[in-house]
């Protein structure tokens, strides 16, 4: 409810009685909290108006009670009937759960869905462990730990493992994936080592046979007992080395390599390049193991294709490849183009103890405050909770109001540093934390204790199921909250919930980012000189090494300037391509973000969420010679403000690789060069995000970046009769907010096609010229844009439907169908019918072209949005 001081109510006179909720159509609900008068008003141009409009269904009597409004709220579907509510709760064999009986019976939101998910047992395999063909040992290890049989799909990945095919297994969390992958390993190392026995124990150092690859160290960590356990019966030796291994484990693993090192693939990729005694050791591997493999999408997928491809070129020969997936439709594909060989998948199913899942739309309230409200009342009933947020914004905001409720709640996120998300995971284990707000980081299997309760943004539905994986995993009955919000893809799924559970995520990378290329070949000099005879496939990033002087060619080989080229790449991350900004505070470093988000989120005045607290950025930093940094300030804890920067970006396509039609339009897939401009920022007021619009503060001098990625461009056509009603004055403005309303939809519903990628994608519409251009948020390119490019019919089909079912009538933007919270425009120019007309126009197959060869409009009226990796 949000309370306006100056109203009165006109039939009780109370001062200062009178309030109002805005509902998800954008009309307005008042109501007197003494006399409880209520009536639903239109969306009018400003608040005053609105009273206004109530003051007059006062006066003819079109006013409800409290009491008998909920018919009314039913009827315009705010909330749902509470039979309908009931028979859920019901049917799911939840009745009298006061968890569920309070959370739906809500009078704020709407209940898409609910139903109690009781997994079923994975089919068992056919065989008894004894009669597995794996040694004793690890059968008599399995029954001690009461298993007798393995699952099916368990059973059918150590048989292909045996057989020497690369598999990858696909399975919810805590599915026992690790079980699948581990025997069959261990078995072919065990037979590796009685097979050379003796020249094994001649071997003082050992020689490292497998490489087990987890995304962080805490998995590893939490890994190790596991394989440990299974390892040690064979006499087989399993030990982690990464950045965190104290000096005398380190040399211990380095005297006497085990069979069996736990790694990322960062440490795998400096020591390569450094030629550490490491790097010698485990040139003997004959396995590489990756779990979680989902996680290396994008440029990280990207780098990680190469760290592998040098990895088997020490090795001198192939590795054969086990790796494990969450559920994905594209396993396949994906780990094909990833590990760069074709994968044999094996499906499996996850178990866990009872979930009740409800779908909430939140038609009274922002997707923020029904979150919060769902942590607090699990939290509340002793639930531990996790709450998913997709972005760090969001995880510090959800803390941040949480916390202000009273919720024992942190945050645990990527940019914190590893010592800030160790002590989240060892205190919400330990039952000193009630809850925790996270990003995605947490969908790791990292064990951190037990969780009853999920609450999650908006994901893909098998990002879902993969989030659900974390409660009940040891048998106890769990909750799992899908808290929908006030966007576009939101209010589709509230009609639509069974293309929920239809849309799936695709995964997604591109090892031919030539900027990715560049530096691994590079560090792949420094691993070993490159023979002229193994150079054809990396022939153009080699001539570029040379024309920077990072390479020479000498003696038929492409030999590193050493001292060049590491101080380079010690400062390169496989994780993204772009410098790193040092967040400091107090002097003392406290995170990091890469450019060139950095720009926007820590220029000069910027509000920055840190570890649920917010920070005014005092100085950014930006000397090329040194790391660049921002300083950091407390700002008061009531400070009724953050940021959002203003930016515009102008494309230059390079080269265009792929062209096709999309219904009429001419669309190509391109290298594009983009230049970015952050101009200023605007005030967001704290508790008001859903207008996504605030007050500008314009820069003297725009920061600005410039940066190569691929992407997709197509003209749509011009919404003709929109600009003839409005007439000459109005024409350019009608257009340009047609395009950029049209841009808009198409990529924050991207996500439902691609089932995520919009994340990491950005966008421009040029003015009125209807070019619409859509690209990878990473230098270099990240394979997202290539989804939705390959997809782009579906997705301009279901933003017109997200248009045509939004119930507003404006012509200056809507948070629920033309807004997007990543627009650098400040959500202006926005025009939902011109921009129904101009896709209506492109699904009837109305003919148009791109005419590049005409060249583009002038730099001076674009709608840019920016999504960074």
């Amino acid at each position: 409810m949000v309370n306006f001081s100056s109203y009165r109510c006109p039939r009780c006179s109370s001062p200062h009685s009178v309030g109002a909720d805005r509902i998800f159509d954008g009309r307005l609900m008042f109501q007197c909290a003494k006399c409880r008068v209520c009536a639903l008003v239109p969306a009018q141009a400003s608040m005053d108006e609105a009273y206004l409009e109530f003051l007059d269904r006062c006066d003819s009597n079109q006013v409800s009670t409290s009491d008998d409004l909920r018919p009314l709220m039913e009827q315009e579907k705010i909330i749902r009937p509470k039979k309908e509510v009931n028979a859920l709760i019901a049917a799911a064999g939840a009745k009298g759960d006061p968890l569920v009986e309070e959370t739906l019976h809500s009078e704020r939101d709407y209940v898409v869905d609910f139903r109690s998910m009781a997994e079923e047992q994975p089919d068992y395999g056919a065989s008894e462990v004894g009669s597995l063909p794996v040694d004793e040992a690890i059968a008599s290890t399995l029954r001690r730990k009461g298993i007798d049989r393995l699952y099916r799909f368990q059973e059918e990945a150590v048989k292909k493992i045996l057989q020497g095919a690369d598999v990858v297994i696909t399975a919810p969390t805590a599915s026992g994936k690790t079980e699948a992958f581990c025997i069959p390993v261990l078995q072919k190392i065990s037979e590796e080592v009685s097979r050379f026995g003796s020249l094994r124990i001649s071997d003082e150092r050992g020689k490292i046979m497998a490489i087990f690859v987890y995304p962080t160290k805490a998995l590893s960590r939490d890994q190790l007992p596991k394989i440990a356990e299974l390892a040690g019966p064979l006499g087989i030796r399993a030990a982690v080395l990464d950045g965190d291994t104290p000096e005398a484990e380190r040399r211990l693993v380095l005297d006497s390599p085990p069979d069996i090192i736990v790694t990322n693939f960062d440490v795998l990729h400096y020591h390569m390049m450094h030629r550490t005694r490491f790097s010698r050791a485990f040139r003997t591997a004959r396995f590489l193991v990756v779990d979680e493999a989902h996680v290396y999408t994008g440029v990280f997928g990207a780098n990680v294709h190469h760290i592998i491809a040098r990895l088997e070129r020490l090795a001198g020969s192939r590795l054969q490849v086990a790796a494990a997936s969450a559920t994905l439709p594209n396993a396949g594909d994906f780990c094909q183009v990833l590990f760069g060989r074709k994968m044999e998948v094996v499906q499996g199913r996850g178990r866990r103890g009872r979930i009740n899942l409800a779908i909430i739309f939140p038609s009274l309230r922002s997707h923020r405050s029904l979150a919060i409200d769902l942590v607090k009342q699990a939290a509340g009933r002793k639930h531990r909770t996790i709450a998913f947020s997709g972005s760090h914004l969001g995880s510090e905001l959800l803390a941040f109001y949480a916390a202000r409720q009273g919720v024992s709640i942190r945050v645990h996120r990527a940019g914190l540093t590893a010592e800030a998300r160790a002590e989240v995971e060892s205190m919400f284990k330990q039952g000193k934390l009630s809850a925790i707000s996270a990003t995605p980081t947490l969908e790791l299997g990292i064990d951190i204790g037990h969780v009853d309760a999920i609450v999650s943004n908006i994901v893909p539905a098998n990002r879902l199921v993969q989030r659900i994986g974390r409660a009940a995993r040891r048998g106890q009955q769990g909750y799992a909250f899908l808290a929908l919000g006030n966007d576009p893809i939101s209010q589709y799924y509230k009609s639509h919930p069974d293309d929920y559970l239809a849309d799936q995520e695709l995964a997604y990378t591109d090892p031919a980012n030539p900027f990715v290329q560049e530096w691994q070949v590079l560090a792949m000099a420094c691993d070993r000189p490159i023979a002229e005879g193994e150079s054809a496939p990396m022939k153009d990033a080699l001539q570029r090494l040379m024309a920077s002087g990072l390479v020479r060619h000498e003696k038929n080989r492409f030999v590193p300037d050493l001292k060049k080229a590491m101080e380079l790449l010690n400062a390169y991350s496989i994780r993204g391509i772009g410098s790193r900004v040092d967040i400091r505070i107090n002097g003392k470093l406290a995170g990091d973000r890469s450019l060139p988000q950095a720009l926007e989120e820590l220029h000069k005045d910027a509000i920055y969420f840190l570890a649920g607290r917010r920070y005014r950025v005092r100085q950014l930093h930006l000397d090329d010679k040194k790391q660049p940094y921002a300083e950091l300030d407390v700002i008061p804890y009531d400070y009724p403000y953050y940021t959002k920067a203003l930016t515009d970006e102008w494309p230059s396509i390079t080269e265009v690789h792929e062209r096709k039609k999309v219904f009429g339009a001419e669309a190509a897939y391109c290298s594009l060069r983009i230049q970015k401009r952050v101009l200023g920022y605007a005030n967001i007021e704290v508790g008001h995000e859903a207008t996504a619009q605030g007050k500008k503060v314009l820069f003297d001098k725009a920061l600005e970046y410039e940066f190569v990625t691929k992407g997709f461009v197509f003209r749509a056509p011009a919404p003709a009769d929109s600009v003839a009603k409005a007439g000459d004055e109005k024409e350019e403005y009608v257009a340009m907010s047609a395009f950029h309303a049209s841009e808009h939809v198409i990529i924050e519903g991207s996500a439902m096609i691609t089932g995520g990628a919009s994340q990491d994608l950005g966008g421009i519409s040029l003015g009125a010229s209807g070019l619409i251009f859509v690209y990878d948020g990473s230098v270099g390119g990240n394979g997202a844009s290539r989804v939705l490019y390959d997809r782009l019919d579906k997705a301009v089909g279901r933003a017109l439907r997200i248009l045509s079912e939004c119930p507003c009538t404006s012509e200056s933007g809507c948070p629920r169908c033309t807004y997007s919270y990543r627009c650098g425009n400040n959500n202006e120019y926005l025009h939902k019918a011109a921009a129904i007309e101009a896709l209506n126009r492109m699904v009837e197959g109305e003919h148009t072209e791109i005419g590049l060869e005409e060249g583009l409009p002038e730099q001076d009226a674009a709608g840019s949005d920016r999504a960074l990796v």
